[in-house]
């Protein structure tokens, strides 16, 4: 048998050139130690980024798996994150080292909006599925899953101290729910069009919405439970006395019970109470206020945002005085004047902050001596921090922080290794930037024209642009000066090749002109040194427009790639035409040559990749390579294989020998612009539409191509199963609450897991019995059978590992023959007391699903007495330990108190506040002297 060809994987390696993606909200975190309002979350594609603003340094990377990030969430005690991602999956990272330890899956497409509750025990997330889903923070699980939009959710807010939600969608409408029954009470139809966002204010009493039109509603929420129990009103039937008698007829116990219902339903009231005009006209993107409701921020399409400070009572109050006072003097012989309160006189505006660009999303944090800090997330991936004093009369906002350095204002649409593999070249609309690879850190930042194309001068020393405008511009990275700027060509400069020879270059533009260019050394007028520029030597006119030129490794032959489908192949040195290579169906958008110049392969925007020969101009393949247009191609440096990068997302390395493709490289989240290839072959960058830049390195690890096509093929199969129906719990009706989770490969897996555990033990019960009836036939103790493989991999122990938010549908998914089997091992659990909580919680969910079956089965009657009895002495047990448990602690408590005479539990956080106040002091005396 014959060695096959062997291929080396490529591996994602760092995600760099992004500041904040635009899909996610910007949220101010807190980290140990750290300045309130220094640090603040934001989303990179897949991962997240904690940015600290005053080094505009990256302080620490939340690492996702492969679904982009899409909004971001804060505890309220500021030691977590919840991070939504665009699969429906919940995260929460615990913002001291930067580790997830609970996932929550039960959304079908992307998280649009969490929220805390006040105790950071639960939260609440709303989807593009329409479906609004409870979580339980402590026991990792989901509560339940609220339907009834019709459209996206766009907020989702707990009400502190009632157990209710209110959600807004962009069907228009804005719900009530009732947690403790799961319904929802009542429907707020006041909106014409989408609603964007809300906010509560006034300790929960007012309501402010933004839709699509120029005006924040506000509403008023009136609680009629607690002005009945405040009224003490008695609950008598309808048209009776509480001296009537008892005995009614049924129609009155009829009317009786639907004013019940009625009433029960008016848990609250909302009414508008006005509207606020914002400056903008289009509808609010954003709309948020902070964690004390005293300042509501919000935004539209545009760059600026609209600032509203909330007052207070006793301001609110001071103001109709001095209003009354005013119409007192200028009415003194009249009638008493009377001053009615307004909206505006309760929500004023507070100022306006222009952004450097269009924001996309905004954050609030209110700091000690009234302090307002404020974040915004720009449209041009840049970060911008403000400060403000809300207690001055004409507050003005001072811009703090600007992250601009690590990443490009555009996207970026060209890239170039430098030749000693260490330095990254990319160039965006404004700007050109050099990348140190190692450390991902930029080394120069260059004002620049609309780059389409760029490389790095032999020397490594300059570097060449093409711009969209036609000119050539050559920058020296020393200095980070731009030399010369040339005149190049009429049209949009496509393409840019160096001369094998390494002597000078040729460009291709859209003005039908190929032009020859030489590297010359000439005299700076100004400085009297040499410096780099180039001469125009020859000029190659053509019938339609250049888009791709490439020079054979050989210097001989020129490869151009035209407008009309076609690439013309002419000899190097007299510029005669050699060969028309023609089948493309859309115009030829990249090409390159081998090095051995035997083969050229195109990529077009009709999709395919085609493989040529340049003996004869013979096709020898053509092959369907991305699912749109083929961006970019590149052979790897001394091979046949080459990589190719779509408008599909995607990367792909062929082999052009075989022409078999051997694997792709998945990661961004938009179009694939270009890539470019270190001269060693190791490394591979690429740039998206999402903003990023992203490196990948080769690694050791052998491909085998017959093993990657089965992976695909079990992952397509594993991604179908999950996306079958949802089981059906039996005797459910379809209503407004359903359970959260969903089913997913991995609930199928670990119901899989609970089947085989199950299968194990029962082999070892059945091979326990043997042995006791050989031993009792021979007479005499006989070894022990040898114990299952798995049992001693996992320590002796048959318990099914199975991730506690995954637990109820696997439940659900598990066979019923499997069930009388999994009741008796619990009652032996509970007996035992091993794992009481979870064995109660499964028991529970068992019954529920399959209460039918179970009651009529004769054969699990003593089984379900037994449980019966054992689990309530259990529980009894657990909760009086804990009882007791709890008694002695507060018992110690007040001993260590009464001796030390200190709080005890408020010694530490005293201190501590101590720590930061000094701290705080030596910070501001340091920035006073500098």
């Amino acid at each position: 048998m014959g060695l096959t060809k062997q291929y080396l994987r490529y591996a994602a390696s760092a995600v760099f050139g992004v500041i904040g993606s635009q899909k996610a909200n910007i949220a101010y975190v807190n980290l140990r130690g750290g300045e309130r309002g220094r640090f603040v979350a934001v989303a990179a594609c897949e991962q997240v980024f904690i940015w600290d603003s005053r080094k505009g340094e990256k302080i620490l990377i939340l690492k996702g798996q492969k679904h982009e990030v899409t909004f971001l969430c804060p505890s309220p005690d500021g030691v977590h994150i919840a991070v939504g991602y665009e699969d429906g999956a919940v995260r929460i990272f615990n913002l001291q080292n930067g580790e997830s330890n609970v996932s929550f899956n039960g959304h079908k497409s992307a998280v649009t909006t969490m929220n805390y509750d006040g105790l950071g025990a639960r939260l609440v997330t709303g989807s593009r599925d329409t479906d609004v889903i409870v979580w339980d923070i402590i026991n990792e699980c989901g509560l339940y899953r609220l339907r009834g939009h019709k459209d996206v959710i766009t907020q989702a807010l707990f009400l502190k101290d009632k157990n209710l939600l209110v959600t807004s969608s962009k069907d228009s409408f804005v719900k009530w729910w009732d947690l403790d029954t799961q319904h929802c009470f009542k429907t707020l139809v006041g909106h014409r069009s989408e609603v964007w966002g809300m906010v509560l204010l006034n300790r929960e009493n007012r309501l402010l919405t933004g839709s699509a039109d120029s005006e924040l509603r506000a509403w008023d929420i009136n609680y009629l439970q607690e002005v009945r129990t405040l009224l003490g009103e008695p609950k008598v039937k309808k048209g009776k006395t509480l001296l009537d008698d008892e005995d009614d007829d049924d129609e009155d116990d009829e009317d009786e019970s639907l004013e019940e219902v009625r009433e029960s339903s008016r848990i609250l009231s909302c009414k508008k109470a006005g509207s606020i005009l914002r400056e903008a006209r289009d509808r609010v993107v954003s709309l948020t206020a902070d964690a004390r409701a005293r300042v509501v921020a919000c935004h539209g399409n545009d760059s600026v945002l609209e600032l509203f400070t909330v007052l207070t009572n006793e301001e609110v109050q001071r103001k109709m005085t001095k209003k009354l006072k005013k119409k007192v003097e200028l009415f003194l012989f009249t009638a008493e004047p009377v001053v009615e309160k307004m909206l505006k006189d309760e929500i004023v505006r507070l100022t306006n902050i222009k952004a450097s660009a269009k924001i996309r999303w905004v954050d609030c944090l209110s700091c000690a001596g009234g302090e307002l800090k404020v974040a915004l997330l720009l449209q041009n991936n840049t970060i911008e921090t403000y400060s403000l004093k809300t207690s001055d009369k004409t507050p003005a906002a001072n811009k703090t922080a600007r992250l601009t350095l690590a990443g490009h204002r555009t996207d970026v649409r060209t890239l170039a290794f430098s030749s000693d593999n260490l330095a990254v070249l990319s160039a965006s609309g404004d700007t050109v930037k050099v990348w140190n690879r190692s450390t991902l850190q930029v080394i120069r930042t260059m004002a620049c024209d609309y780059a389409l194309c760029s490389l790095f001068v032999p020397g490594d020393r300059q570097i060449i642009l093409g711009t969209k405008s036609g000119k050539l511009q050559i920058f020296e990275l020393a200095s980070g000066s731009l030399l010369e700027t040339v005149d190049a060509h009429d049209g949009a400069l496509w393409s840019l090749c160096l001369a094998p020879d390494q002597r000078g270059i040729v460009t291709g533009s859209a003005d039908k002109k190929v032009k020859f260019w030489e590297f010359e050394l000439i005299k700076d007028e100004g400085t009297g040194q040499k410096r780099l520029t180039v001469k125009h030597t020859r000029t190659l006119q053509l019938e339609e427009d250049v888009l791709c030129v490439k020079f054979s490794p050989d210097h001989r032959l020129l490869a151009i790639s035209l407008l009309d489908c076609t690439v013309k192949i002419f000899y190097t040195d007299t510029l005669k035409f050699f060969l028309s290579l023609y089948g493309h169906k859309l115009p030829v958008l990249c090409l390159d040559m081998s090095h051995d110049n035997t083969l050229i392969a195109t990529g077009s925007a009709d999709r395919n990749v085609k493989i040529w020969g340049l003996d004869f101009g013979d096709c020898h393949r053509s092959m369907f390579a991305h699912d749109d247009s083929v961006m970019f191609l590149q052979f790897v440096p001394k091979t046949h294989l080459f990589f190719t990068a779509g408008k599909d997302r995607k990367i792909k390395q062929w082999d052009a020998d075989k022409f078999e493709h051997i694997q792709t490289l998945e990661g961004h989240h938009r179009e694939v612009w270009c890539l470019t290839i270190s001269p060693s072959g190791d490394h591979i960058v690429s740039s998206s539409h999402d903003k990023s830049l992203r490196l990948w390195e080769r690694t050791r690890e052998p491909i085998i191509l017959e093993e990657e096509r089965e992976m695909e093929r079990e992952a397509e199969f594993e991604e179908s199963m999950a996306k079958g129906d949802a089981p059906v719990v039996p005797g459910e009706t379809e209503g407004e609450a359903a359970p959260a989770a969903k089913k997913t490969v991995e609930t199928v897996k670990a119901a899989e897991r609970i089947m085989e555990a199950l299968e194990i033990y029962k082999e070892e019960n059945r091979k326990k019995e043997e042995h006791k009836y050989a031993c009792e036939s021979a007479g005499k103790e006989l070894p022990p059978p040898k114990p299952n493989p798995i049992l001693v991999a996992f320590g002796n122990v048959s318990v099914s590992r199975t991730e506690l938010i995954e637990l109820e549908v696997s439940l659900l998914v598990l066979p019923f023959p499997y069930v009388p089997e999994l009741l008796r091992l619990f009652n032996g659990y509970i007996q035992q007391g091993l794992e009481v909580e979870l064995v109660c919680r499964c028991l529970f969910f068992l019954l529920k699903i399959h209460f039918g079956q179970i009651s009529s089965n004769q054969m699990l009657l003593s089984v379900i007495d037994e449980l019966r009895t054992n689990t309530l002495s259990k529980v009894r047990e657990i909760r009086d330990m804990m009882g007791v448990n709890g008694a002695a602690l507060q018992f110690l408590q007040r001993e260590i108190e009464g001796k030390e005479d200190v709080m005890f539990f408020a010694d530490a956080t005293g201190r501590l506040a101590d720590k930061k106040k000094k701290r705080r002091r030596r910070e501001r005396a340091v920035l006073a002297i500098a």
